[in-house]
Parts: structure tokens; sequence; C-alpha cells
């Protein structure tokens, strides 16, 4: 029995950032209407502190599933440099000195008016929100060494993870997250006071999905008239984000792309009222010829059923990941890492359900 770990990209077009409190940051919402597509990627580090001592930069791209929409897409990239300082009167100080290659927050417009926002968790209250003035027009904000202060002993400082974040202040209210810096100040080396880059980084939440997938191959006579059936298993999911007072309401699409057909597209039933829900649903995709497999997809989303539209929560794409299919250039065949080694596994081991890859998906929820 194989087990892989893989990222399952999640977004809400209408969920509010989960650090907002009462005040003015109520409007502060991801990408949705931003005027933002991107094409996907990955984050690196699930939101861990990641030391930047030169100027290199990282990038994390999120990215439009079938149906999904244009579900609004931020980049998350560029560096912040701060500094933290723990004085003796019993105050943390937090020195903003500047971001450098911040995403546009409206690219058709070229425009991004950065502030910096700060809590301590898990207090996610006003109390333990600082922020820093807002910079017009720039990708690359100076702050000039503003600071934001905290009034705490050592003690309570070493159970809390500083959250610090990157916004862009939007007239309209639709403010747009540009990254975030999570450091835990229990293991934080206090005599590192200097300033510090910090690669920036997208804002998950981890979900999980049990399924498993595979090639079943008849062999008649002659080789060429070899056909395939592709098998998808989806036994079930835990920790779902409940996004109505009652719960969440699941079900898993999937789509054999190419094919978007509504041959192509089958799916769960859906799951009321629960955060772990099992679906035990097993899905059959046949008529591949021989080779036909390598220049498929599947496409694997799951969503939150409401009366008059259906909210996605997530996506995955299992493929070669080659960027081709049939010789032509595709934007769905993107799958990476785990994605691409899992479909290569199910290719090389056609065979019984005895023989399929098993695998929890880590399901990403991307800033919002």
């Amino acid at each position: 029995m194989v087990f892989l770990q893989f990222v399952l990209l999640c977004f809400s077009n209408y969920l509010q950032d989960e650090d907002l409190d009462s005040d003015d940051d109520r409007s502060s919402f991801s990408s949705y209407g931003s005027d933002i597509v991107a094409k996907r990627g990955y984050g690196t580090n699930n939101g861990n502190v990641s030391l930047m001592f030169s100027h290199q930069r990282t990038e994390s791209l999120l990215s439009v599933y079938s149906e999904a929409g244009d579900f609004g897409t931020v980049t998350v990239c560029g560096a912040v440099e701060f500094a933290l300082k723990y004085t003796a009167a019993g105050e943390l100080i937090i020195t903003v000195e500047q971001c450098q290659d911040l995403a546009y927050a409206n690219p058709r417009k070229q425009r991004t008016d950065p502030y910096i926002k700060t809590y301590l968790h898990p207090d996610k209250s006003r109390n333990s929100k600082r922020k820093t003035s807002i910079k017009k027009r720039t990708i690359n904000p100076v702050y000039g060494g503003e600071t934001l202060k905290y009034n705490m002993k050592m003690d309570g400082l070493k159970g809390r993870t500083l959250k610090l974040s990157v916004w862009h202040n939007d007239f309209r209210g639709r403010n747009v997250f540009l990254g975030q810096v999570n450091i835990d100040l229990k293991t934080w080396d206090w005599w590192h006071e200097s300033l510090t880059w910090y690669n920036l980084q997208p804002k998950y939440v981890l979900y999980r999905m049990l399924m498993s997938i595979g090639y079943l191959t008849s062999f008649p006579g002659n080789a060429k008239d070899i056909s395939g059936e592709i098998h998808v298993w989806l036994k079930e999911a835990r920790n779902l984000r409940r996004l109505k007072p009652k719960g969440v309401d699941s079900f898993v699409k999937c789509y054999m792309l190419p094919d978007t057909s509504k041959k192509s597209r089958q799916k769960t039933g859906v799951v009321k009222k629960n955060q772990e829900p099992v679906y035990n649903h097993a899905m059959v995709y046949d008529g591949f010829r021989a080779g036909e497999a390598r220049e498929a997809c599947c496409e694997l989303t799951v969503w939150d059923h409401n009366t008059l539209s259906n909210q996605f929560l997530g996506g995955v794409r299992l493929s070669l990941g080659t960027g081709q299919s049939y010789g032509k250039t595709v934007d769905w065949m993107d799958s990476v890492n785990e994605e691409i080694t899992l479909w290569e596994k199910m290719l090389a081991s056609p065979g019984a359900w005895k023989k399929f890859c098993k695998l929890f998906l880590l399901l990403k929820k991307c800033s919002y």
C-alpha cells in the first residue's frame, strides 16, 4: 500500500480573513474582485518561518479549476524586512523596515497600496492587532522603521505566534491579502535583534481526504486494441472548514480532462452538516486506448452545496504534468510533485483494486 501526501488548493470567494475582528479590517478579503487570474503553483513551507538573508525571492501562485470560475487569485511573492526586540520594560517591539517585489493587487492598473498587520495568536481580537501606515502605489514600500508594540511578559509571549501579514488597502473595501510570515515566539532567538528578510507565504488551513485511484486494462488479441479504465474511489474527507453555522454540505466533482462534457463530469452525493464526510463513492472512466491515459488529467474538486450557488473549496489535478495533451499546450496539465508521482505509479501498475495507490490529500486553504 503506497501512501502519498500532496496539496489540494482551496479558495473561498466570500469568506473573510480568519484574523478579522470588529473594526475596519472587516472588509479584508483575498483577491476576489481584484482582476487577477494567475497560474497555479505551491508555497514552500506551509507558513513556517523562512529566513532570507540574501535578495532571493519566492513566488507562489494559485489557479482556476473547471467550473470554479475566476475565483480570484493573487500571486503571493516578495519579502518583508523587519526585526524583533524584547525590552527590559516587558515590551515586544516589531520594527518594520520595508517590503520588496510584492504582487500587484490590481495588475490591470499596476497598483498596490500595501500596509502591514500583526497579531499575537491565538488572540485574534482587536486588542491584539497592530497596523503600519499605508504606502500608495508601490510594490516596494519603505516603512522606515515603523514600530508595532506589545506589552506582555516573556512567559506570555512564549505561548504566542506572531502573525505578520501584508495587505493591499482597497478603497472599495475589498482589501487584498499579499502574503504572511508566522514566527513561533516559543522558539525565537531573542538575541537576534537585527533587521532580517523573510519570504512572504500564502495562508493555509489543512484538510484531509482519503482516496484511491487505479488503471485497469484488458488484453484482446491485438495489442493496438488494448482498452483501459481509470477507477477513482473517494472514501472520506476530514477536518473540512465549517462554512455555515450547521457545518458544511460537501460533495466531490470529477472531470477526466481534456473532456469537460457532461459525460465526463461525475460527482459524489452531498454529505450534509458534516466536517468529516464519508463519501464511499466510485467513479469509472473507460475507453482509454493505448497511451491515451498519458494524455489525460483527473481533476477532483471539492464543493460546499448551496441552494443558489455551490461554493468551491479546493481542487487537485492528477496527470503527468507535461503542459501538453495530444500535442497541444494546455494550462490544466499542470500537476507537480506527488500529483505526477501518483499518476505515474497508476500507469505503471495496472491491475486490481488491491494494487491501487491509496493516499491522503492535504487540502490547502489559501488566503482569504
